[in-house]
């Protein structure tokens, strides 16, 4: 398709978005982006830094909660708020909502950071009152994941769950935050992406170090995700109450 041709009202809406603006507009809407940037910051570290321990599970909007990833999601989150964690999701549908879920009946802290998207995105039912925050900058609510989080739980999902995966991983790995645990749920559904960073990113093109693979466990039940986070904080001395 040549640029100016469009098949639905979405095609034209990307080519708007792709016009070029002048330097003065770009500038202009820069200055402006800052305060929005900076309230979200504000009102993120103000919100979060009084919610307690937490951990975050991630996953995609679009399992139904018929799905046994759904199941398994509930019950993790159920097992984490009865181990004295709060769970943290992106607040909307599919896993983040079973999560969500999972807290609520757990009788945990249930936190929902919402984004404003196009499609999919809604606040679920099960977010405490006041713990549902919304963003509209996706890195802003990243940094709130990572550092108000003291684990990933990472559910399948999408590109925006491998984003958030790849992004706490680089950071751990770079040492620009300290570790934590990252859990991967699901051999069948992970084994694939992990046979391939074995076989190209460490074997053929030697861009990662095999000890990388030590910065993430991968399980199948709710019981092993909650043996990690203990065995992880017990190894530290550390408790959900630190």
């Amino acid at each position: 398709m040549r640029l100016g041709d469009f098949d639905n009202d979405e095609d034209k809406v990307i080519q708007d978005k792709l016009k070029r603006k002048t330097w003065n507009e770009i500038k202009t809407n820069d200055s402006w982006a800052i305060f929005k940037i900076m309230s979200e910051f504000v009102n993120g570290y103000d919100s979060m830094s009084r919610i307690g321990p937490c951990v975050t599970i991630f996953g995609s909007a679009r399992i139904k909660p018929e799905d046994h990833y759904y199941l398994l999601a509930e019950k993790i989150a159920f097992k984490i708020s009865k181990a004295g964690y709060g769970v943290i999701t992106g607040g909307g549908p599919g896993i983040m909502e079973a999560g969500n879920k999972g807290a609520h009946l757990g009788g945990g802290t249930s936190v929902g950071l919402n984004i404003e998207l196009p499609f999919e995105q809604h606040f679920n039912p099960y977010i405490d009152r006041d713990k549902n925050l919304n963003f509209d900058y996706f890195f802003v609510r990243k940094v709130m994941f990572v550092k108000y989080s003291q684990g990933f739980v990472v559910m399948p999902g999408g590109f925006g769950t491998l984003d958030e995966l790849f992004e706490a991983i680089t950071l751990i790995q770079t040492k620009k935050i300290g570790k934590f645990p990252i859990i991967l749920v699901g051999t069948a559904f992970w084994s694939g992406l992990i046979d391939w960073i074995k076989t190209v990113l460490i074997e053929r093109e030697h861009t990662i170090s095999p000890d990388d693979l030590n910065l993430f466990k991968i399980v199948d039940t709710e019981d092993e995700v909650v043996a990690v986070l203990d065995n992880f904080y017990k190894k530290y001395d550390l408790s959900p109450n630190f």
